[in-house]
């Protein structure tokens, strides 16, 4: 695997020296400031990539080239959206990035409830606590029939939780869950929230998916065209979220994606966190049935703190959490020996190491939530020791 790390640009204080030396040999970015729907200029992709090549590293992953809204709910104004999407892909193959990360997740991106929830070690993790997430949907944003989506117990203990929220509490719960990625043009509120939810009124599973595929259809020819690989990032959670569909959650629901436009240039983002948050989900299993169409990985460990779906779960120590990580990496390396046999010359895939505990000097240094430099740093040699370990010997 290709060791790489996410970089939100210029503004964000883990530096590109400070990535290689924590031993990353690429950088994951994307142009952060430039809003979804909007076409990424050669001029830009250049001046980004010149940054990190004159560090000693190199561009090869784009996270994200974002999906607009209009695009994930199909509306009329889409066609436009379209245009630049592809024209972005075509900037960026002229300047030599092949790798594509994006998501079609509706409305929210990544969600959590706690930007910094207290380990028993002392470090603090991302978490996501699903009464809280009922209270701040029931009680908070007041989303009609929101009650309806839970179990009734989660509705009560939700409601009893609320009921002891302070202002205070209210307002960091509100921002924690629309906080977004950094470096991003948006800054959302409760308003916006619910404008954007009721642009996905009357759209449900099937008519998500049926805009995706519109999506695919348009762009993986031209991917493939161009020699670039994209890859689609799983929902995280990996469920419905504010009576909104999410239709990248589980297996069945890659195995549609890669059938929908069958292309060598259509693919999977396997992230070990969003899709071991799901206990039914099988990683090591998706990794040997999904191989083949995995173009970029994200390692990180979650643990699920109740076997529902949904439920709560926070980040985990990358070797630590639900999911078996070495056996993870050793189907990926299996897969990566496979094609190396068929003589493909994408056999090593990127792989970055994806969140992190806020460990030692991290809880000084305002980086992005989820994105310590140390917690990364350990996490990464973690990784890396199990990939050598694993390269020594027979990986099956």
């Amino acid at each position: 695997m290709r060791q790489t790390w996410r970089w939100f640009g210029p503004l964000d204080n883990v530096t590109l020296t400070e990535i290689r030396q924590a031993g990353a040999q690429g950088i994951v970015t994307a142009l952060y400031d430039i809003a979804p729907g909007e076409m990424w200029s050669r001029a830009d992709i250049r001046a980004r990539k010149d940054l990190i090549e004159a560090a000693g590293l190199s561009w090869d992953v784009v996270e994200s080239l974002p999906v607009s809204e209009a695009i994930r709910t199909g509306a009329p104004d889409a066609t436009l959206h379209f245009e630049n999407w592809i024209a972005s892909l075509e900037n960026l193959a002229a300047e030599g990035v092949q790798v594509i990360c994006y998501n079609f997740m509706p409305v929210l991106d990544w969600t959590r409830t706690d930007l910094a929830a207290p380990m028993a070690s002392g470090a603090t993790a991302l978490r996501f606590n699903l009464i809280d997430f009922a209270a701040f949907d029931i009680c908070i944003l007041n989303r009609e029939s929101a009650e309806a989506d839970y179990p009734v117990q989660v509705v009560e203990h939700a409601k009893a939780r609320a009921a002891q929220f302070t202002q205070d509490d209210r307002r960091r719960l509100t921002a924690n869950i629309l906080a977004g990625l950094p470096g991003t043009v948006e800054h959302w509120t409760l308003d916006t929230l619910r404008e954007r939810l009721a642009a996905y009124s009357g759209i449900d599973k099937a008519g998500l998916r049926q805009n995706l595929s519109r999506f695919l259809h348009a762009v993986v020819p031209v991917a493939e065209r161009l020699n670039m690989r994209l890859c689609c990032h799983p929902d995280d959670p990996p469920w419905p979220l504010l009576g909104l569909p999410r239709i990248m959650s589980t297996q069945e629901d890659y195995i549609w994606l890669v059938n929908e436009v069958p292309s060598p240039a259509n693919g999977v983002t396997f992230c070990t966190g969003s899709l071991g948050a799901r206990p039914d989900n099988d990683l090591p299993g998706m990794v040997s049935l999904l191989g083949e169409h995995i173009h970029f990985l994200h390692l990180r460990n979650v643990r699920i703190e109740e076997g529902t779906v949904p439920g709560s779960f926070h980040e985990d120590e990358h070797l630590a959490g639900s999911t078996d990580m070495v056996a993870v990496i050793r189907a990926v390396l299996n897969e990566e020996q496979r094609r190396r046999k068929h003589g493909r010359k994408d056999a090593q895939i990127p792989m970055r190491p994806d969140h992190g505990q806020n460990i030692l000097d991290d809880h000084k240094r305002q980086t992005a939530p989820g994105y310590p430099a140390i917690g990364r740093l350990k996490g990464l040699a973690e990784l890396r020791g199990v990939m050598i370990a694993l390269s020594h010997g027979d990986t099956q």
